[in-house]
């Protein structure tokens, strides 16, 4: 029997990097899940790559319907929801106070804090209890130049998972955060980057990792498998940071 044999779980943002790794890990320990993601040709390739158990719905977290339309399929396909995993999110341009745009701080705000809380709220309705997974971030504990405003709505996701925590401890409803570090994962190759300035990247967020590494996204996905199954019962209102000693030293 595996970890979260026969749950139902949702996947925001699953179609690649964390959530794909999550989506798959959920999988393999025994549940069926359900992956959201914008992009219909990198869905439709998760959903191979996943191989079993996977319902795949296009949809962006920011637009409400979309979120309707989600767990209207869940309804419909499985009745119900024991695992959320709230992963949909974008990184802003970089902009230091002073450079910044009304434009990148309404779209971060609107998919990182707005289509989250939305997400969240929307899912409600389908689970008796179970457990809710957020995807903060080590931005939110430590000041790093450039990245405020996608920074702050980091913090929110933060703030979220105690003040839910206590929304919904009657419910039996579990709400925990994990906080990554620096991930190896196919947004650096994002924004019009070469690999070589991709790898630039990588190398100058190695520096300030005392592990002396980026993450992987499968180390994400089994601290989220840990926080999706009963082996953290007694764990709710946490930040899991999985961040290799960044936010931590």
């Amino acid at each position: 029997m595996g970890k979260l044999q026969g749950k139902v779980a949702v996947v925001t943002g699953g179609s690649s990097g964390i959530g794909l790794a999550t989506a798959e890990h959920f999988v393999a320990v025994g549940a069926y899940v359900f992956i959201t993601g914008r992009r219909p040709s990198e869905l439709q390739a998760a959903v191979k790559q996943i191989g079993k158990c996977v319902t795949a719905v296009q949809g962006d977290v920011s637009k409400l319907a979309d979120i309707d339309r989600l767990y209207e399929t869940v309804k419909r396909e499985k009745g119900r929801i024991d695992v959320l995993f709230a992963n949909a999110g974008i990184v802003a341009p970089r902009a230091p106070v002073g450079e910044i745009t009304e434009a990148d701080f309404d779209k971060t705000f609107e998919i990182n804090v707005k289509g989250l809380v939305f997400t969240v709220q929307k899912a409600l309705p389908l689970f008796a209890d179970g457990s809710i997974l957020l995807n903060a971030s080590v931005v939110a504990s430590k000041g790093f130049p450039g990245i405020s405003v996608y920074s702050a709505t980091k913090a929110a996701v933060r703030s979220f998972a105690r003040t839910w925590t206590m929304d919904l401890k009657e419910r039996r409803i579990r709400v925990n955060a994990i906080s990554p570090g620096p991930i190896d994962t196919p947004i650096f190759s994002t924004n019009g980057r070469s690999e070589e300035q991709a790898q630039q990247v990588k190398a100058a967020l190695v520096a300030g990792v005392p592990m002396g590494r980026l993450g992987l996204a499968d180390e994400i996905a089994k601290a989220a498998v840990f926080l999706a199954s009963d082996d953290s019962s007694f764990v709710t209102g946490i930040e899991l940071f999985v961040d290799g000693g960044v936010a931590q030293v």
